[in-house]
């Protein structure tokens, strides 16, 4: 069959621990819940006029004849895999990336430099993210473009030029999921919340103008941290919910040593931050680092005039 040209958004969804999964449960019933899981995805492919091209291992490739209908698509799996829970008490969670623009159709499978895209922005997403790229966001009206926030620029090996990385945000920013039946909890508008990050002679506030910085070793990070530890992007610091969350996404993990003198170590997982304390990336405060990041968060009570 021969080659054609078609713009497409091209779609990855890949199910996070899976290797884990069959260490602990054996092959038969991880391969069970893991192909419950892409049945789950793969139902909401067909509602938003997406095509399945191909299943590899626990991760699904598909394209869709839009961006509009690629972030509607992700959106309603990532609800799905949380919600339905396919795989029964056991959490599995997935990390969803996607792009658009031109591909090369031959037979059933696509290719070309969008799919390549799609494909790295997956790789460098987390568990339970949604990530997309600056021809998505060009793409998709204004009302869904309100909903991507942009966290960074990539460097992909083999490309020349950096590419803007969005996140999708699925719910409203301000409102919790009330899918579990809690009351949404909205935060006072009164509360005026801000974290001041120091590093050597930089100082960086994260608040409700700038909800998210990027740190590690790379120069292209808000704080570029002179650690030989540290990766090109070791963590982000985003304004979440009214919450300060870390993320790392480092090979060493990140040491977080709060005020109360405890330490928390994470490695490709997030937590909350609160109050003061320091950062280091990549290396125990036990072995005395000389690169630290210090954090400390403030919430001001505006005070109102009535006349």
């Amino acid at each position: 069959m021969p080659q054609r040209l078609e713009k497409l958004a091209v779609l990855f969804a890949d199910i996070c621990g899976s290797t884990a999964l069959y260490d602990s449960l054996g092959d038969d019933l991880a391969r069970k819940m893991i192909s419950r899981c892409i049945n789950t995805m793969t139902d909401k492919v067909s509602a938003y006029q997406g095509t399945l091209i191909k299943t590899i291992g626990d991760e699904i490739m598909v394209t869709f004849p839009s961006a509009e209908a690629a972030f509607h698509a992700a959106c309603a799996m990532k609800v799905a895999v949380e919600s339905d829970r396919p795989s029964g008490d056991i959490p599995l969670q997935i990390r969803i990336g996607f792009n658009f623009g031109e591909t090369i159709k031959e037979s059933n499978d696509v290719f070309g430099n969008t799919v390549n895209i799609a494909a790295r922005v997956t790789a460098i997403t987390r568990a339970g993210q949604i990530m997309t790229t600056q021809p998505v966001f060009d793409a998709l009206p204004p009302d869904l473009q309100g909903k991507l926030r942009q966290i960074m620029r990539a460097e992909f090996k083999g490309k020349q030029e950096y590419q803007e990385i969005y996140m999708v945000i699925c719910e409203q920013e301000d409102t919790l999921s009330t899918r579990c039946g809690i009351p949404a909890y909205r935060k006072s508008a009164d509360n005026i919340d801000q974290m001041l990050l120091r590093y050597r002679d930089q100082s960086l506030k994260v608040n409700k103008e700038r909800r998210s910085v990027a740190l590690g070793r790379g120069e292209l990070c808000d704080i570029v941290v002179q650690n030989d530890l540290a990766s090109r992007l070791h963590i982000h610091i985003e304004l979440r919910f009214g919450k300060f969350i870390i993320a790392d996404q480092s090979t060493n993990g990140t040491y977080i040593r709060f005020s109360s003198g405890n330490v928390v170590h994470i490695t490709r997982e997030e937590t909350a931050l609160h109050g003061k304390g320091s950062i280091s990336l990549g290396q125990s405060f036990a072995e005395n680092p000389a690169e630290v990041v210090e954090f400390s968060i403030s919430s001001n009570q505006v005070q109102h005039t009535h006349t």
